[in-house]
């Protein structure tokens, strides 16, 4: 058994970066994203990235043995507070635009639109980097207004399944996730 210490890694620090419809995605975990607005400070509990699936098991008429299990339905989604009370996270809150005047009109029936997202964490030179193609806010946690307590935005995005890049580097899936401590330096 070979044992590492210098493998383990803690999110020190990192961000949450919302895109626009002509944002480039990124193609490694140290490149610049273009197109994306930082979302600025995130609670202390950072993201929370939760992997859902559905499975459906198949037995045969054997002894009733299980030969197949079908995944049915699978998700991933990226959780947190973000924390800065500015446009772009009131924006990603609500769902609607913020006016000239400051205002932002609320209807909660209103989707979210899909865009891209990507999400940093850093532990010193080391970057985990994942790149949410498509995502969309799909849910939104209560609002706290409390003396000596933070308001912040809680936020679910939710990865949708699509195609990306351009041929020969393209991917499909929901997200692309990037270690910068795995990537190989003659590449």
């Amino acid at each position: 058994m070979s044992l590492n210490q210098e493998n383990v890694r803690v999110a020190v620090t990192g961000a949450v970066y919302a895109g626009t419809s002509s944002a480039v995605l990124p193609t490694s975990a140290d490149e610049s994203p273009s197109g994306f607005t930082d979302l600025g400070y995130v609670g202390e509990d950072g993201v929370t990235e939760t992997r859902d699936r559905s499975t459906d098991t198949l037995k045969a008429w054997q002894n009733a043995a299980v030969v197949r299990t079908l995944v049915t339905e699978g998700t991933i989604t990226y959780q947190c507070v973000l924390l800065e009370t500015k446009r772009e996270t009131i924006e990603e809150y609500y769902f609607a635009p913020v006016a000239s005047d400051g205002s932002v009109v609320i209807d909660p029936t209103t989707e979210a639109p899909r865009k891209p997202y990507v999400i940093d964490v850093i532990d010193g030179d080391d970057f985990i980097r994942a790149v949410i193609g498509s995502g969309a806010v799909t849910d939104i946690g209560d609002q706290v207004y409390a003396s000596g307590e933070a308001i912040g935005y809680d936020v679910t995005i939710t990865a949708y399944q699509g195609t990306y890049g351009e041929t020969g580097s393209e991917w499909t899936g929901s997200v692309k996730k990037f270690y910068s401590s795995l990537a190989d330096p003659e590449v």
